[in-house]
């Protein structure tokens, strides 16, 4: 039996060009997802979540250095060509993107930016490719799809362009989805079933799911695992109920708290985590989170905590006070 890991990162490594000179931005990402696993990268904005995935796809900005290793089903990613790399882009790992009206072109009709890979990956005449688009349309619930064939971005709603983005990552049938904040300024209602409709085409297709956000409400129904990171680093990572029922690291504790609850007294002040993330320019060398940090220690300033597992569990967090000041739910 092949148990080759559908997608291995190990030790990923980033740095970006900044007027300071390099500097790192991801600092040693360590996982693996299976087929038909959804694993959900969260943490606030600046953390590196985007930078993962921009990694993950072969998208990161000029002048960058990676390290490491990035493997889809065993064959290394790191050191490919661009051309190889634009022969794996959109035929086996697709992306969702944050704002799909700066992400599509407005110059297009929706059909043929779907139907652009289709075209590209697999060969298709033109004609069945725009039949293939309509079918993607279709599946992924755009109301009117046929009609809407001819449209361009800015004649649909922002719920419609993302069903449109949907499709397009969808056209090869990918072996992983990325999906990198897939309801930003949507409505609840049109997030609710972007998330089911994601999740569902993922099930059906057995593919596996990157989940980017900020929102811990959307992770607790739509991913098997999650990953919350802070600093270029992952500083806790659980099967999403162990994480949401007890969460170990003061960052973590610190998002939970963060959330707004329903039932509180009008006038009552949301909880917030002191502070702010640094600057990419001025991350500590030791634990990144320290100077927010209501339990840091002298050691947490002078020594970069390592990943500790919590009670020969799948549940790891870097801190190594975590057994301090364990939070239940």
């Amino acid at each position: 039996m092949n148990h080759t890991p559908l997608l291995s990162i190990q030790n990923l490594q980033v740095s970006l060009e900044t007027e300071q000179g390099q500097v790192a931005a991801l600092r040693g990402l360590n996982f693996d997802m299976q087929r038909g696993e959804k694993i959900g990268l969260i943490g606030e904005s600046g953390c590196g979540k985007s930078l993962t995935a921009l990694a993950i796809m072969g998208l990161l900005p000029l002048r960058s250095k990676l390290e490491g290793s990035i493997k889809l089903n065993g064959t290394e990613l790191r050191g490919m060509s661009d051309v190889d790399m634009c022969k794996i882009r959109g035929a086996r790992m697709g992306m969702i993107f944050q704002e799909p009206m700066t992400a599509l072109n407005p110059l297009q009709p929706i059909w043929q930016q779907i139907a652009e890979p289709l075209l590209l990956h697999q060969g298709m005449q033109v004609s069945a490719a725009k039949m293939r688009a309509l079918e993607l349309l279709e599946r992924v619930q755009l109301s009117r799809a046929k009609e809407r064939l001819l449209a361009y971005p800015h004649q649909l709603s922002g719920g419609q362009r993302q069903r449109v983005m949907i499709a397009m990552a969808l056209a090869c049938g990918p072996d992983i989805l990325i999906a990198d904040e897939p309801t930003t300024a949507l409505d609840v209602t049109v997030q609710k079933e972007v998330l089911a409709l994601i999740s569902q085409l993922v099930s059906e297709d057995g593919m596996g799911l990157l989940l980017i956000s900020h929102d811990l409400g959307l992770m607790q129904d739509q991913v098997d695992r999650v990953m919350v990171m802070y600093g270029g680093a992952v500083v806790e990572t659980a099967p999403t109920e162990a994480l949401f029922q007890h969460r170990k690291h003061p960052y973590t504790q610190g998002l939970f708290a963060a959330r707004p609850q329903l039932g509180l007294k009008r006038g009552t002040r949301l909880t917030t985590i002191p502070g702010q993330v640094p600057e990419l320019s001025n991350w500590p060398t030791a634990c990144a989170f320290a100077d927010r940090c209501t339990h840091a220690i002298d050691a947490c300033r002078e020594v970069p905590p390592p990943l500790l597992q919590v009670n020969a569990t799948d549940h790891w967090v870097r801190c190594p006070l975590w057994q301090q000041f364990e939070m239940q739910p």
